[in-house]
């Protein structure tokens, strides 16, 4: 049987968004993300972090900077007894001037890109999978992918909600943190039937 997975936005909902951080040091991780990875850890799911970093390809951050704030990010995550199974990111900004970057791709939130090469990696299954994040591109991503699609107040969370609205998307849940969205996921898996 394939992995249940729960997919994560990075910036506003697993820690605090000041932009584009170029350094771990410039990286505040909400406590509450270490106890809500452990419970997805603990109850079987994969957690997964999906996020746009478009700041490469602004010329913002140095890719190599961005996989040593995520090395760090895993070990902090670790170091709480908890644990990400993947980090997924995207690079590329359209009107960048740095060749490789500048394109439009398939890897862009709301595209799914990221989350077809992460289902492909871990084997997943979508239909039984999860996407929480405070930006609209994220609910757009989980419905793109299959997944069932979770708002978060923090970060661009009442913004989004708002633009959501207009938009006419419903998320399958609005929570206000990332912990009462996994409180959520919990209570829903124990009311369906194992398949």
């Amino acid at each position: 049987m394939k992995n249940r997975a729960v997919f994560l936005d990075r910036d506003g909902n697993i820690n605090r968004d000041v932009g584009y951080p170029n350094s771990y040091n410039l990286i505040e991780i909400y406590p509450y993300s270490f106890d809500a990875v452990r419970k997805l850890n603990q109850a079987g799911f994969l957690a997964v972090i999906i996020t746009n970093q478009s700041g490469i390809g602004r010329g913002l951050i140095q890719e190599e900077n961005l996989l040593d704030i995520h090395t760090r990010m895993q070990a902090a995550f670790i170091q709480q007894g908890a644990h990400i199974d993947g980090i997924y990111y995207c690079p590329h900004y359209p009107p960048s001037s740095i060749p490789e970057y500048g394109r439009e791709c398939s890897c862009r939130k709301p595209q799914p890109g990221m989350g077809r090469q992460a289902v492909q990696d871990l084997e997943i299954d979508p239909a039984r999978s999860y996407m929480i994040g405070d930006k609209v591109e994220d609910i757009q991503f989980g419905l793109n992918l299959g997944a069932t699609p979770i708002l978060v107040l923090t970060g661009y969370g009442e913004k989004s909600r708002a633009q959501l609205r207009k938009l006419g998307i419903e998320p399958a849940f609005v929570a206000p943190t990332l912990r009462d969205a996994v409180n959520w996921i919990m209570a829903e898996e124990q009311g369906r039937p194992n398949i």
